[in-house]
């Protein structure tokens, strides 16, 4: 998905920058930037992050760069952040989103004489340069990010760094975070994590509403443009993508977690397992949550290697990615042998590393594994945001099950675990699967319990997870759950 952070103040800022950018590393894999305004212009480093992590990889540039002023991304798409001259000076940008009509966007700017891209691989056109495109063809830069705000489909959070100050500004419908910091009376921040600068000095001030801007300078902030009152900020932040320490709207990532398992032992009753287990790391605080939910204890069957495993390390290619996942996992024998678990993970999506994470611990001597997913089975790839790296809805588990369920286009003899063509399920079955209370949804549960070869499987359902949200259900977005717009 990626994260965006920067800081406007009145000392050198860089290494604020680096930790700052660098807390938000659980976010994406792919490019790490840095860009800091000095006092001939603007510095500005990108590097590759797949297989180094983001400090590694800036630890001699930080070196070199100074000023006062900055901002850094960590992506899991283009490289950024950019710097770009226009009619309204020199600015540095970076984005955080997902653009949806890119190349009626791109031709219209063309037409209008308003737009000239460097293309890179394939023809393809970075999307922040696409942004500043168009925060650049308005006649100031307020008026250009409202522009871009309200022209892309999709979502669009950014930071547009000036040698006045720094603008801040959310998503058109707040689908994605932005946290203002301050410290003391020397710097202000804006992040897309609130834990992201905790430790290096700043406090939080406050959320961004959506489509709000900022303007940001050393010693003050403002808003320039209003938030728009609906808002729909996405729910799998809370359930997956945010950090443990993180804050949404009010309501801390770990607590929510904690809620969801409990809410989810709840209605899952009485099971005769030994110990409740969750999938690190973020299956472990639902897990808690739900072992103080069923009064039954809480182990670690699996610990997670992480010195020489980083994050950051993920390939590209689905194979490798579950053959790393795999390798980061190291089994504790003698909490496994011969004991019944209950195993909970934040989501199913694909449903093959958590097979094989099954796999793993009956190898290793486990009687049962009963899974849980702390969310409800997702049924919609994202239109919003890059959250998985699915090209099609068939690459979900829940609709290459209901393909099968439903005999729609799957030849003879074909395998129907095959990702196979995309293949048009009419609506209104889709909505009977999403929904928990239908026997077609109990029928889909049962085939992905089977495929996946799981002892026992559950979802939590969407009612339990709002309730564990907190948070006022028409400003989240739960499209890839029940498609609601």
């Amino acid at each position: 998905m990626g994260g965006i952070f920067g800081v406007v103040s009145n000392t050198d800022c860089v290494m604020d920058i680096f930790f700052g950018t660098d807390y938000h590393s659980h976010l994406g894999t792919k490019r790490g930037g840095m860009c800091i305004l000095e006092r001939d212009g603007f510095n500005r480093e990108i590097h590759n992050i797949e297989n180094i992590p983001f400090r590694s990889k800036f630890e001699e540039d930080i070196e070199t760069m100074k000023g006062t002023a900055g901002i850094g991304a960590i992506s899991d798409g283009d490289p950024q952040p950019l710097t770009v001259k226009s009619r309204h000076g020199d600015y540095a940008i970076t984005t955080v989103g997902r653009i949806n009509n890119k190349e009626s966007l791109v031709q219209e700017l063309i037409d209008s004489g308003h737009g000239q891209f460097m293309s890179m691989s394939h023809y393809h056109i970075n999307n922040t340069e696409l942004v500043a495109a168009l925060v650049s063809s308005k006649e100031d830069l307020v008026s250009g990010i409202r522009f871009a705000q309200e022209k892309i489909e999709g979502s669009c959070t950014m930071l547009v760094l000036t040698p006045e100050g720094m603008y801040a500004a959310r998503d058109r419908y707040g689908r994605t975070p932005l946290i203002i910091g301050r410290k003391g009376r020397d710097a202000y921040c804006a992040a897309s994590e609130s834990f992201a600068f905790i430790n290096i000095g700043y406090t939080y001030k406050r959320e961004l509403g959506p489509g709000e801007i900022a303007f940001l300078t050393s010693s003050d902030e403002k808003t320039v443009a209003p938030p728009f009152e609906e808002m729909r900020v996405c729910s799998f932040l809370w359930t997956y993508f945010g950090y443990t320490t993180s804050i949404y709207e009010g309501k801390n990532v770990e607590m929510m977690r904690n809620r969801n398992g409990y809410i989810l032992a709840q209605r899952d009753g009485d099971m005769d397992v030994d110990y409740i287990a969750g999938v690190p790391d973020s299956g472990i605080a639902h897990a808690l949550g739900y072992a103080n939910g069923s009064k039954t204890p809480y182990a670690r069957p699996l610990i997670k290697y992480t010195p020489t495993w980083p994050r950051s390390f993920m390939p590209q290619h689905q194979r490798a990615r579950n053959l790393i996942a795999k390798m980061k996992l190291v089994p504790v024998f003698q909490i496994i042998k011969d004991r019944k678990f209950i195993l909970i993970d934040d989501s199913i999506v694909r449903g093959t590393q958590l097979s094989e994470t099954v796999a793993y611990l009956i190898e290793n001597g486990a009687k049962e594994i009963h899974v849980r997913s702390a969310c409800p089975p997702i049924m919609y790839g994202c239109k919003y945001l890059n959250f998985s790296r699915s090209v099609t809805d068939m690459e979900l588990i829940t609709r290459r099950c209901i393909r099968e369920l439903e005999g729609l286009g799957t030849e003879a003899g074909a395998n129907p675990d095959d990702i196979g063509e995309e293949v048009e399920i009419p609506a209104d079955i889709l909505r009977e699967y999403a929904d928990a209370s239908t026997e077609r949804h109990a029928n889909m549960v049962e085939l992905i319990r089977q495929k996946l070869n799981f002892d026992s499987l559950r979802f939590q359902e969407l009612p339990d997870l709002l309730k564990a949200i907190d948070v006022d259900p028409c400003k989240l977005c739960t499209y890839c759950w029940d498609g609601k717009e």
